[in-house]
């Protein structure tokens, strides 16, 4: 261990060495608290002899979990593989599947995603003759969640009880939770609700979890919310060995129910809890540091600390003020081209919007000069239509009361059973007290029961990826694709071998598991946690709220108007705004060697033009940490594009028109919208290409 001590600056080792009793590390941008963090866990394994069985530490991504594990595996070896290293939601899962029977669940229950519980909760509704047109099914389903997260059970939101929406929710939040239980399912929020309620339920249960989790650490404490403060707090409260790690000026999920007032409330807490700040920053320059010191000075609901670095100075932050929201982004495509041209990386550059709308002029513009790019969060693999099939039959065989898969399924491939059939199943599915796949005995709905027994069967002696292939087989979903004979179909059955080199990937690393085993870790993954196999280097674009833990060199901030950034909704209150502001610093101190702010006097966003002062963030960093770019002109030369050669005004495409490309062959396209055409190639995967490009041919409609 000395070799990594020696590594650690004077703050960082006194973090690692004290190893007993509450922490609080406080750890700004780029301060090397993940490097903390793990060299604080081999310390205690590698110096003082605990048992990695006794160590507990969680992460809030599946990827920042797997490269924890990895950093501590370098550190220690196989001994890592012993610690439990994961999100509160995999441990939570894990407490579920070790204590099923005690909170009256089967062994194979199955974890609803927030679709599956969308799809619970409209049914619900239709069930009640709920207008779904009054009340929305989402916006009930978001109560639902809130308050799941709040620790508010339906008998608890019956006192909160006011208006007719309230009357709704209550009603359909007490069905959904006995549809949930009758289907042996949970949903998300569930993996922290029920190891609360098991931990109060049976004090024996919860001194075993207080006796083998001896140590805790937990990352991004700032994000916690009420569920997973109370896990941590009631697993840690008899040896109190808990370190968390946090940033309270990096707290920027309070809408999906984060309280950041956890990590400001640790010495509460905990009074005896020692504080270290983290201070020193690796990533960023002098002026990027100082322009986000500058920033979130402003706010008042936070722990006093300011970043500084032994870094270069760096250069000014450059200010370019638009005329409008295309102006914008030629600009950027200026200053990206200019930066390619220096041999930068396209991996390196990335820029941030607010809202995901925003992306739409910025992704036109990089068209239409051939630059590559990505979006970050845009379509997760397993969102995709034909995945979320392939998953409703695998929960289906492996928990028959999922009533959620066996809706979405039944009839998929088509084999003629419809509403009124199943209409008809539910009727006596509910009057039975029974699941809709244990009431099923008569027509074409029992010759698909007989397809799910059959597969049932024959995958007791088989692999996972030969599951996969049996099910794309009996249950008809490959020959119904094959036989449409159309690109769309040939793309969702490479998605489907993808999947099965998923599974493979799978059974190489984990070695024989069972496909209960396989979908709890599918259930778990987030999109943050899905990578590209694409090894061609792009720029990326995405929203402030998805970047937060990512570092680039060259960072583009577009959008920085008053309304827009910070946003209207939070003019109304102090708590938002500084929010709005912790967003703008993490956004800023993702740079690590430019940052660019842009903002436009006009622009057309939601269908509507509005004309914006610029952001009051401008200002708080300080003119003179500001480059302004002043132009003569009302707004920016655009890239010189000569039409002739580059586009070919005549070709008008429309939905389902085939086409060929000069690069990826022969396509057909999905979508228009406005001058951008979403195509669908053979070879080249799914691309969005400007409409008229030259490179562009259209064959027949």
């Amino acid at each position: 261990m000395n070799n990594q001590l020696e590594t650690l600056n004077k703050i960082q080792l006194d973090a690692v060495v004290n190893t007993d009793g509450p922490m609080l590390i406080l750890a700004g941008a780029g301060s090397g608290k993940t490097k903390v963090l793990t060299t604080k866990v081999a310390y205690l394994i590698k110096e003082k002899d605990i048992h990695p069985g006794n160590i507990l530490a969680i992460t809030f991504t599946n990827k920042a979990a797997k490269e924890m594990k990895e950093r501590i595996y370098s550190l220690i070896g196989k001994d890592a593989f012993n610690i439990q290293i994961s999100t509160f939601h995999s441990f939570g899962l894990k407490i579920l599947k070790e204590n099923y029977k005690e909170l009256g669940y089967e062994k194979n229950f199955t974890i609803l995603d927030s679709d599956d519980s969308l799809t619970v909760i409209k049914k619900i509704m239709k069930d009640l003759n709920i207008d779904a047109n009054k009340y929305n099914p989402k916006a009930i389903r978001s109560t639902i969640s809130n308050n799941k997260n709040e620790i508010v059970s339906p008998s608890d939101y019956e006192k909160f009880v006011q208006t007719d929406y309230d009357e709704i929710v209550k009603t359909v939040y007490y069905r959904y939770e006995e549809n949930l239980k009758r289907n042996n399912a949970v949903d998300f929020d569930d993996l922290l609700i029920l190891p609360l309620e098991l931990f109060k339920k049976n004090k024996t249960i919860l001194d075993y979890y207080q006796e083998k989790y001896k140590y805790i650490f937990i990352d991004e404490y700032q994000d916690t919310n009420e569920p997973q403060y109370q896990l941590s707090k009631m697993i840690g409260f008899k040896y109190k060995n808990i370190t968390v790690v946090g940033d309270a000026d990096q707290a920027i999920f309070t809408w999906r129910g984060a309280n950041y007032r956890n990590i400001l409330n640790f010495e509460k807490d905990y009074a005896a809890a020692k504080v270290v700040v983290l201070e020193e920053n690796y990533r960023s320059t002098k002026k990027i540091l100082e322009a986000a010191n500058n920033v979130i000075k402003n706010n008042k609901a936070r722990k006093e600390k300011k970043l500084w670095t032994e870094n270069n100075e760096g250069t000014n932050i450059t200010y370019y003020k638009a005329y409008d929201e295309k102006d914008e982004s030629n600009y950027v495509v200026k200053e990206v081209k200019e930066l390619l041209n220096k041999n930068i990386s396209p991996n390196d550059i990335c820029v941030l919007y607010r809202a995901n709308a925003q992306s739409r002029t910025v992704e036109e513009a990089f068209l239409q000069n051939g630059i590559s790019y990505k979006i970050v969060g845009s379509f997760a693999f397993y969102n995709r239509k034909e995945i979320k099939d392939l998953l409703a039959y695998l929960k289906l065989i492996y928990n028959e009361k999922d009533d959620v898969s066996l809706l979405r399924i039944i009839n998929y491939p088509k084999r003629g059973i419809g509403n009124k059939a199943i209409e008809n199943l539910s009727i006596k599915a509910q009057s039975e007290n029974k699941s809709l796949y244990e009431v099923i005995d008569s027509g074409k709905e029992l010759e698909f029961k007989n397809i799910i027994e059959d597969i049932k069967e024959k995958s007791n002696s088989l692999s996972l990826t030969e599951i996969i292939e049996l099910v794309l087989d009996k249950s008809g979903i490959k020959q119904s694709l094959e036989s449409e004979k159309t690109l769309e179909a040939d793309i969702r059955l490479e998605n489907l071998d993808e999947f099965k080199s998923i599974t493979r990937n799978f059974e190489e690393r984990e070695g024989i598991v069972s496909l209960g085993d396989f979908l709890d870790e599918i259930s778990l993954v987030t999109d943050k946690d899905e990578t590209s196999n694409n090894d061609e280097e792009k720029v990326t674009l995405m929203t402030m709220h998805a970047v937060k833990g990512l570092e680039y060199d060259y960072v583009f901030i577009v959008g920085l108007e008053e309304g827009l950034f910070p946003h209207q909704n939070c003019f109304d209150s102090a708590d938002s705004l500084e929010e709005e502001r912790r967003l703008m610093y993490v956004a800023i101190t993702r740079a690590k060697k430019k940052l660019y702010i842009i903002n436009a006097r006009s622009r057309m966003l939601y269908g509507k033009v509005s004309s914006n002062v610029p952001s009051r963030f401008i200002y708080e960093i300080g003119e003179d940490l500001i480059d302004e770019i002043k132009k003569e002109n009302k707004f920016i030369e655009k890239p010189k594009i000569n039409k002739s050669e580059m586009f070919n005004e005549d070709n008008e495409l429309n939905k389902g028109d085939f086409i060929k490309h000069e690069k990826y062959g022969s396509g057909v396209v999905l979508s228009i919208d406005g001058s951008i055409a979403t195509i669908s190639f053979t070879h080249g995967g799914i691309k969005k290409l400007m409409k008229n490009h030259k490179s562009i041919t259209k064959i027949s409609s």
